[in-house]
């Protein structure tokens, strides 16, 4: 169980927000650093080993989008939980987050104490976490210790939202999850997904791993199709 406090990275170049922010998760004990364009947040990250990164997108040099997908190639982050916060609402630009692993997007001005609950939440989940079980289903392999899976022994990197999707759905093959359920227990109490993200994480799933393992429950949600017992 980690028993450090939080390690909060902020991504932002307008000075206002950043302070706002950084006062409000300090006075909650976070240990928060920041940084003002993707390039500064890379290399900050890689030093600070945030346990979350709060990303803008449109930022001078590199903009959050291109330094998320940086973040992600970097093993010593691969835990590291991003959410962008951005004026940017088009569907466009969450799906290119997401796209590029993102845990989840949050629409500006943000209400502290929101945004706050939100953190908490996470960081709930992060000491709390029980990553000691494997999924093993014969030909697919989940390890939730090393975020790995592997497919007829051949290894596939999943961003975290599609690891803990598929995680999820697998650990009980033939049961249908329902878009609560998956929402609830993927994305968390405090965040609002719509039906969008979820069908875009799957679609992305079923990209990396074949068509044939999640199968569409129409008006329901999804679930696992393989016919091997779990041991």
């Amino acid at each position: 169980m980690k028993n450090s406090p939080t390690k909060i990275l902020i991504v932002d170049d307008e000075p206002d927000i950043v302070e706002i922010l950084k006062y409000n998760l300090n006075n909650e004990g976070y240990d928060v650093k920041s940084a003002n364009n993707g390039l500064k947040a890379i290399e900050k990250a890689k030093k600070f080993i945030p346990d979350i990164i709060l990303l803008d997108v449109m930022m001078p040099e590199m903009d959050g989008i291109e330094a998320c997908i940086e973040i992600k190639k970097i093993n010593s982050l691969s835990n590291t939980r991003i959410i962008f916060l951005s004026a940017r609402g088009e569907d466009f630009t969450q799906i290119a987050a997401f796209d590029a692993g993102a845990d989840d997007y949050i629409t500006k001005p943000v209400k502290p104490k929101i945004l706050i609950k939100k953190i908490s939440s996470i960081s709930k989940r992060i000491n709390d976490n029980d990553l000691s079980h494997v999924v093993d289903l014969g030909e697919i392999k989940i390890d939730k210790e090393s975020y790995l899976v592997s497919i007829n022994k051949e290894d596939i990197s999943l961003p975290r939202k599609e690891f803990e999707l598929l995680y999820l759905i697998a650990s009980k093959p033939g049961k249908v999850f329902s878009r609560d359920e998956i929402m609830t227990k993927v994305w968390g109490t405090q965040v609002i997904v719509g039906d969008r993200t979820i069908d875009v994480h799957v679609r992305k799933l079923r990209e990396k791993i074949g068509e044939k393992y999640i199968k569409t429950i129409k008006g329901v949600g999804y679930k696992f199709k393989l016919n091997v017992k779990k041991k």
